[in-house]
């Protein structure tokens, strides 16, 4: 069997023909090859370095909030990346975590110990890797404003030592870095943040507290990838939908929300072709009403998407 040498490596655990759904935020994705759960940075690597020599498509997801994964799945290996290791300096502000860390649990651990500037990711899905490649954010913060550096591995590169890449070099922009689209390349190890030290606890929770109420109100709960478009400068891609007439409109098992018009909801039944079928209606129907051409915020991984 092709995939049997990822059996030998350490905190590694492989299954084929493994359906992808069960990784992604919105419940959708055939089946892959293979699918491993990276379990340490180590791991991480040593799967992604295997596909690469073998000559075998790989992808690294994380907690899938992101990625409209299709229903043929993907021909190649499938990376979960579940590499947890963090530490937090309560003094001087300092994090540094694996690229696996979900975010939401470290930005509440970061706010026990009195350092602020993550209360904003609370509301946010998804791990501290895909947040450093997409420049996650919300409630007017982002990773822009606290990464200090990332370790990066280019898995091109003649020589397979990891990188130190500063903030500066992942010339971010809205939702968009220079990793961003370069899954099959570059692997995020860690992110190394700075965060302000001593504030108050409770004062941050409070925030916090207040960002998931509003997201709450807001969004809408249920299988989603999250903002489905970026917005359009000096305006909101929600709003432009709802005003051509779009919010709750359905195709197949998935429907704009009801809610908040920049989310898909996949109502249990639906289908990624449904998703997208509807990600492409959305985007045409909102181009001849009003002009803008929406941009994905999102990322499609596997065969069948046509653009």
């Amino acid at each position: 069997m092709i995939f049997e040498p990822l059996k030998a490596i350490a905190d590694l655990t492989l299954s084929e023909q493994e359906p992808i759904a069960r990784y992604t935020a919105a419940r959708l994705g055939g089946p892959a090859d293979a699918l491993v759960v990276a379990h340490s940075t180590e791991a991480l690597v040593q799967a992604a370095q295997w596909a690469q020599q073998a000559n075998i498509a790989w992808v690294v997801i994380g907690g899938g909030a992101n990625v409209l994964v299709s229903d043929a799945g993907f021909r190649g290996l499938v990376i979960v990346n579940h590499s947890k290791n963090s530490s937090i300096d309560a003094e001087t502000g300092g994090v540094e975590a694996d690229s696996g860390v979900t975010l939401t649990p470290l930005a509440r651990r970061c706010m026990a110990q009195g350092l602020k500037g993550l209360e904003w990711a609370v509301s946010v899905p998804g791990t501290l890797g895909g947040a450093i490649v997409n420049n996650a954010g919300a409630h007017g913060g982002d990773m822009a404003h606290h990464l200090v550096q990332a370790t990066i591995l280019d898995l091109a590169s003649d020589v397979l030592t990891p990188e130190i890449w500063s903030v500066e070099k992942m010339a971010y922009d809205y939702r968009h870095s220079a990793l961003k689209g370069q899954r099959q390349r570059y692997l995020v190890l860690q992110g190394v943040l700075q965060l302000e030290p001593h504030h108050d606890p409770v004062e941050l929770t409070t925030a916090a507290d207040g960002f998931v109420a509003h997201r709450k109100k807001t969004q809408p709960p249920g299988a989603s990838l999250g903002s489905i478009f970026k917005n359009p400068p000096g305006d909101y891609a929600g709003r432009l939908i709802e005003t051509s007439g779009l919010k709750g409109y359905q195709i197949g098992g998935v429907q704009v929300s009801p809610v908040h018009a920049n989310f898909i909801v996949n109502l249990g039944n639906g289908t990624a072709s449904d998703y997208y079928t509807l990600i492409q209606h959305v985007r045409q129907t909102v181009h001849e009403k009003t002009g803008v051409l929406l941009e994905l915020e999102i990322e499609r991984i596997g065969e069948g998407f046509d653009e």
